[in-house]
């Protein structure tokens, strides 16, 4: 029987590289859409090679009751849908229910199968981590500090890895589950679309940052999470969670990096706000922001992320391309599709 591979919230950033990735493979792919007819959203996979052949694609709603149960006659699913947003109106409602919900439907419909072996779950480095205190940080660490008013997306990740887990351990069912967590995302993209990580770096070009802030980035690169999703699926030994990151950068280093590049050097942020009075300064200023947005600066202003990745090398033979890399590969392809210039 050939492999078959569902893949959810398949027009997302991550999921994209992904299909690519499993389509290269010959694996045949059904991929969970809101509104497969929307090309808007979906020409992109269907420009994959192979995806005439290959690729499907479903309607599915994470706020639906049983989004998926009519979509699992597969080997492995690969649950990426899960909404991503810093600043909403209501958490509780935009982020957290439809993170949950839509996990724990999963796995109940997977649970259903009599053909689905393994789970994976794209996860994230919230869960592990609500505010980096520099202690290295490995799969054992949980994020426990999270909720509807502090990092709110951050709980809902947390909260929706819980889920997963919970689910597992009372229901005992057929597939193992397999959980990748990955830091901030970057890369090329498959499509016009900014996605959030990405626009960060838009924003430093277009000088929407006022100043150089003691803020320190955990980078990995799109291509090696999808590389981890592919390991993690054809790696019978693969088990528990993955701490998915290449390494940090400062955003001083993620500067000077830009000015190298030759990127608006004249709208780069100039005035270092890194120090200790600056961080200050910048936490005050955090007040004025949107809710979600001074959540995170309040908790990462002057926090450095330090993490162990050895468990998804050593059992997933996963090579992560350095941060500098990433981020030159990641400018280049904003100004092939038109949103940055030097």
């Amino acid at each position: 029987m050939q492999t078959k591979i569902l893949i959810s919230g398949a027009n997302g950033f991550i999921a994209g590289h992904t299909i690519e990735a499993t389509l290269a493979r010959g694996h045949a792919v059904v991929g969970t859409v809101r509104d497969p007819s929307d090309l808007s959203k979906t020409a992109h996979l269907w420009a994959l090679t192979g995806a005439v052949q290959q690729l499907t694609l479903v309607a599915a709603d994470l706020t639906d009751q049983d989004p998926f149960s009519a979509h699992v006659d597969v080997d492995t699913i690969m649950h990426m849908a899960s909404p991503y947003a810093i600043d909403v109106k209501d958490p509780q409602r935009d982020l957290v229910e439809p993170a949950v919900k839509g996990t724990l439907s999963m796995l109940r419909a997977a649970a259903q199968s009599r053909r689905v072996k393994r789970v994976i779950l794209t996860s994230s480095m919230a869960a592990v981590t609500d505010q980096p205190d520099g202690r290295v940080l490995t799969e054992k660490d949980w994020n426990t500090r999270s909720s509807l008013r502090r990092n709110p997306y951050y709980y809902s990740k947390a909260m929706a890895e819980r889920a997963a887990w919970d689910f597992v351990e009372r229901e005992k069912p057929a597939f193992d589950l397999v959980v990748i967590n990955p830091f901030m995302v970057i890369g090329p993209s498959l499509t016009a679309a900014l996605n959030a990580s990405n626009r960060i770096l838009v924003d430093i070009i277009k000088g929407r940052y006022p100043a150089i802030m003691a803020l320190t980035w955990g980078f990995v690169d799109v291509r090696d999470v999808a590389a981890a999703h592919i390991a993690a699926m054809n790696n019978t030994a693969a088990n528990g969670r993955y701490v998915c990151a290449s390494d940090c950068m400062a955003m001083g280093q993620v500067v000077g990096l830009l000015r190298e590049c030759g990127y608006n050097t004249a709208k780069l942020p100039k005035i270092d706000l890194s120090g200790p009075l600056g961080t200050t300064l910048m936490r005050w200023a955090s007040c004025l922001q949107p809710a979600g947005t001074g959540s995170y600066l309040r908790t990462h202003l002057g926090a450095v992320p330090n993490f162990d990745n050895s468990k998804i090398k050593r059992d997933l033979g996963v090579a992560f391309r350095t941060p500098e890399e990433s981020i030159r590969d990641t400018v280049a392809d904003l100004e092939r599709w038109g949103h940055i210039s030097r």
